[in-house]
C-alpha cells in the first residue's frame, strides 16, 4: 500500500509546476524536497500516519486541480490595493524593483488610501 502512495505522491510532483523566478522558494521545488524526505527509501517506506498522508496528497490534489480557483471565482482579477495578479508575480518573484516599488508596504499604502495626494504628504512630512 505504501508504495501506491509513493507513485501518487511522485504523480503530483510532476505534475506541480515550477516557478523558474523563485528561486530557493517555490513550492514545487519545496514540495519535491518533502516527498524525497518522507519516502526516503522510496516504495518500502513504511508510513506511520497513512490517514494523514492520505489526507495531505488529497489536499495538495485539490491545490493542484485548482478545484477552490474553480468553485469560487473571483468577480475581478485585482485585489483590494487594486494589484493585478500579473503585479502580484512580478513583485514575488524577487526581481529588480523601481524607485516606485521600493517603498514600504505601509508608505505605499497611505498614499493609495489617503485622501489627499502624495505630493501633499511628502511637502508637510516633517524631516528627520
Amino acid at each position: 500500500m505504501s508504495a501506491t502512495r509513493y507513485r501518487r505522491f511522485l504523480k503530483l510532483c510532476e505534475e506541480w509546476p515550477r516557478d523558474e523566478n523563485k528561486k530557493g522558494r517555490d513550492l514545487g521545488t519545496f514540495l519535491r524536497q518533502r516527498v524525497a524526505a518522507a519516502f526516503r527509501e522510496g516504495e518500502n517506506t513504511q508510513i506511520a500516519d497513512t490517514e494523514k498522508c492520505d489526507q495531505t496528497y488529497e489536499s495538495l490534489a485539490r491545490i493542484n486541480a485548482n478545484t477552490y480557483k474553480q468553485r469560487f471565482p473571483r468577480m475581478r482579477d485585482t485585489s483590494f490595493t487594486g494589484v493585478t495578479a500579473e503585479e502580484c508575480k512580478l513583485i514575488l518573484s524577487g526581481g529588480q524593483q523601481s524607485d516606485d516599488e521600493k517603498k514600504s508596504l505601509w508608505k505605499t499604502l497611505t498614499e493609495r488610501f489617503s485622501s489627499k495626494s502624495p505630493e501633499d504628504v511628502a511637502e508637510k512630512a516633517p524631516d528627520k
